[in-house]
């Protein structure tokens, strides 16, 4: 069969959820704060992906606003019960602290292009929710268990419960089933039934370098259950050298010619410092069944390079992408929190118009429109046309973690109302959140008139451009270090921050009066470079 490189869905793609309905295969990932919520990519051949819908994507479903970086939709779970689509998923509100608020909802489908039902309620006990349908008809509803009162994290096991499709509850008793091993951090269960066994696949360590996926079986669903021979069957945390690192959180699928997989998230990091620009990637494993246990194959380390039926073209990975709005919002952008979108931005005459709301990094209303880092170099431009009266109106282009970590080249006003160009960056300054002084010396530019605003991405190099209509790009501002836009500088401590780096544009209008910014269109150039490694 032909071989791939590792991820098969790069840039901010984490806890996967894969499965085969007829010939066509899915996967599911979490989108966190982005909206519209979850990812779904659809193949034919476990090599080429395409993103084909995100579900989550009215306010009946998901609301967001006022949840913090990092919070939302966690790990998505999803099925098919050989009538319908099932799509479980968590929206936490809360994650910092003793305390965590984790509500679990289920929704459903005839196919995977919807429509997708309002959510039915589940639990809020803990989050990394999956739906096992079991081959007597019963449906059980799995969850990681959360008890503040332990120490010195709040992960308490695994717990079992039945859901009752007709009545849309969950029913019965519930048992924690399993208490995971001496890593700890048991979370992102996944049952499976084969040859009279249920098997447990969980993640422990954390999501960080210590992440791994363990698997244990039981001849009753409610245990016990017994830990594989090798405890886990994939981990990077004993390899720091292999490419792929932060292996774990996984999920299997035996397909229908009889060969089996484990997806997993993983990250590639880059610079001394260990630094996963493009967050928490998806990677895919070989696997096979021996002694009714599951065994990657050449694990339990995660390889780089995989045979899966289909040969990938790496055409559109590499291609430049023009984004213009002629037709709405292109599918790879995405926006932070509000099911409002009509209240952040509209598309006119081919035109992107985002509507001045309230400052970068806001956890309720900020009009910022962007698209997920892909590569580790790149290239970024727009056109905006914007008249700003003050300091307190901004708008341009932004390379964005979160609230904590981002940089952003506006247009803004001096005081005098004055048009410049103005650099504002807040770099690792958790848990402030300020932004970081002295600027870089505004330039000052004409009243009128639009501006190109560009920037490039070299591995850890990031430079800003700007050009007036009629001239040719110039340099603005110093090289600033584009290796902070990182989980491990997420402004979160270890474990905490789950995302990845994303380009685009913003407004904001500190005054209320919702100023707007027009861009004429998005450009995403990937760029090789001799400071990447493991690139796909």
């Amino acid at each position: 069969m032909p071989r791939i490189t590792n991820p098969i869905l790069p840039g901010f793609n984490p806890d996967p959820s894969i499965l085969q309905v007829g010939n066509d295969y899915y996967i599911a990932t979490s989108t966190f704060e982005w909206f519209p919520g979850v990812q779904i990519h659809h193949s034919t051949d476990l090599a080429n992906w395409e993103l084909v819908v995100r579900p989550l994507n009215r306010k009946s479903q998901l609301d967001m606003r006022g949840n913090p970086d990092s919070c939302g939709v966690w790990a998505p779970c999803l099925t098919h019960d050989g009538d319908k689509f099932w799509l479980v998923y968590t929206d936490v509100k809360r994650k910092d602290g003793s305390f965590k608020d984790t509500h679990n909802y289920i929704v459903t489908a005839p196919s995977i292009e919807g429509p997708w039902s309002d959510p039915v309620y589940a639990n809020s006990s803990g989050f990394d929710p999956s739906l096992f349908h079991d081959d007597d008809g019963k449906k059980w509803f799995v969850n990681m268990l959360q008890d503040h009162r332990r120490r010195p994290r709040s992960f308490a096991g695994i717990v079992l419960q039945e859901f009752d499709a007709s009545i849309g509850e969950l029913v019965g008793p519930k048992k924690n089933i399993f208490l995971g091993t001496d890593l700890d951090l048991v979370e992102g269960p996944h049952l499976y039934k084969r040859n009279g066994w249920y098997h447990l696949l969980t993640a422990e360590g954390g999501t960080g370098y210590d992440h791994a996926v363990t698997l244990a079986r039981s001849r009753d669903i409610w245990g016990p259950y017994e830990l594989h021979p090798q405890k886990h069957v994939l981990t990077s945390k004993d390899s720091p050298l292999v490419a792929l690192q932060r292996a774990g959180h996984g999920d299997v699928l035996d397909t229908s010619d009889g060969k089996t997989y484990l997806v997993h998230l993983t990250g590639r990091p880059t610079t001394q410092n260990r630094r996963c620009v493009l967050g928490r990637e998806t990677a895919i494993q070989e696997a096979y069944w021996e002694d009714n246990w599951l065994y990657v194959k050449n694990g339990p380390v995660p390889s780089l390079h995989v045979e899966v039926p289909g040969t990938r073209d790496d055409t559109k990975y590499w291609a430049e992408q023009k984004y213009e709005f002629s037709d709405g919002l292109p599918q790879d952008f995405q926006w932070l929190r509000t099911p409002e979108p009509e209240r952040i931005f509209t598309t006119k005459n081919g035109k992107l118009i985002l509507l001045g709301r309230e400052s970068v990094g806001s956890w309720f209303e900020q009009s910022l429109i962007a698209r997920r880092q892909t590569h580790f170099s790149f290239d970024a431009e727009t056109v905006i046309d914007f008249s700003p009266t003050d300091e307190r109106q901004f708008a341009g282009l932004t390379a964005y973690y979160c609230r904590y970590n981002f940089f952003y080249l506006t247009v803004t006003a001096h005081s005098d109302g004055q048009r410049e160009l103005l650099i504002m960056s807040s770099e690792a300054s958790w848990p402030e959140g300020r932004l970081k002084m002295p600027f870089a010396d505004p330039v000052q530019i004409p009243n009128d008139g639009k501006v190109k605003l560009a920037l490039t991405i070299r591995g850890r190099e990031l430079q800003f451009f700007y050009a007036l209509e009629g001239e040719e790009l110039k340099k603005f501002g110093p090289i600033y270090d584009a290796s902070i836009l990182s989980d491990e500088c997420g402004g979160h401590q270890a474990h905490g921050s789950f995302t990845g780096a994303f380009v685009g544009m913003a407004c904001s209008d500190l005054n209320g009066t919702v100023l707007s910014a027009m861009f004429d269109y998005f450009v995403y150039r990937p760029v090789h470079h001799k400071t990447d490694i493991y690139e796909v």
